[in-house]
């Protein structure tokens, strides 16, 4: 019970730390069978090859509240010689809005895997705007990296969809055994949050050794390394856009799909 006590405050001062880390985010195509987009001529697409570009996604959601932490994107995803139409469900981590769910409390709920109104927020989201049998893409910073792996354990979400693949920055590990897809959990070596978490105690081989780490050079600005590191191609630019080392990934989204959802604390 005293090692439970010692680590939910340290839980609660490295959550502290996290609370002031919402970064500032700088011919027809065929697929086969129903994975088409739009013409390029008319569509506006992006190609992404590496994680940092995904990251930036992540990273549209610190808006100060004005459209919401959650963006969810259609999109083909090329894998070796395989192609795939996904939804790329974006998450942005912890933010300071006014009844957004994304503050304090969602961190600790979280930390201890436990359902929370951000969770349920996510889940909602997909389930009234991806259609059933869809594929998914899920992606977080920090707080919206452990929500991202709870909602790859969700059992709604498992039933009524099929989750490929996992990308965290900076979080720590959640619901492991229970995510469906794979998993890729990326962390700086001076960033502390990603072992911030319930999971540091049951699980702690897999929450140390799950984790893929990469030195920005931050040394001990930790704040600085959890804020900035995942965005530089010259740290993270080898990892794909499922967060695989030497991966070779390839994700095509349609920007006129690009949806933003909210995450009250109260209300819908």
């Amino acid at each position: 019970m005293k090692r439970l006590v010692g680590f939910f405050l340290t839980a609660v001062g490295v959550i502290a730390l996290l609370a002031s880390c919402s970064p500032v985010v700088e011919e027809e195509d065929s697929y086969g069978s129903g994975l088409s987009l739009r013409s390029v001529y008319t569509a506006n697409t992006e190609t992404y090859t590496m994680a940092p570009e995904i990251y930036d996604v992540v990273g549209l959601g610190y808006n100060n509240g004005e459209k919401g932490p959650v963006s969810i994107t259609e999109g083909v995803l090329k894998v070796s010689s395989s192609s795939e139409k996904v939804y790329l469900v974006a998450l942005s981590g912890t933010e300071f809005v006014m009844n957004q769910s994304t503050g304090l409390i969602t961190d600790l709920l979280s930390g201890f895997n436990l359902n929370s109104p951000y969770l349920k927020r996510v889940v909602s989201a997909i389930c009234n705007n991806v259609p059933e049998g869809s594929n998914l893409m899920l992606s977080g910073h920090s707080l919206g990296g452990m929500i991202a792996q709870q909602v790859a354990a969700n059992k709604e979400i498992k039933q009524k969809y099929n989750v490929l693949y996992t990308v965290t920055f900076g979080s720590p590990l959640l619901s492991a055994g229970s995510r469906e897809g794979t998993v890729k959990r990326l962390g700086d070596t001076a960033d502390v949050i990603p072992y911030a978490s319930g999971s540091l105690i049951n699980n702690t081989i897999w929450a140390i050794a799950g984790l893929n780490r990469e030195s920005g050079g931050y040394k001990f600005a930790s704040e600085d390394a959890h804020v900035k590191s995942y965005a530089r191609t010259d740290v993270w630019g080898a990892y794909d856009v499922t967060g695989t080392k030497n991966g070779k990934a390839v994700l095509t989204v349609d920007l006129d799909t690009r949806k933003f959802y909210q995450a009250p604390v109260f209300g819908n």
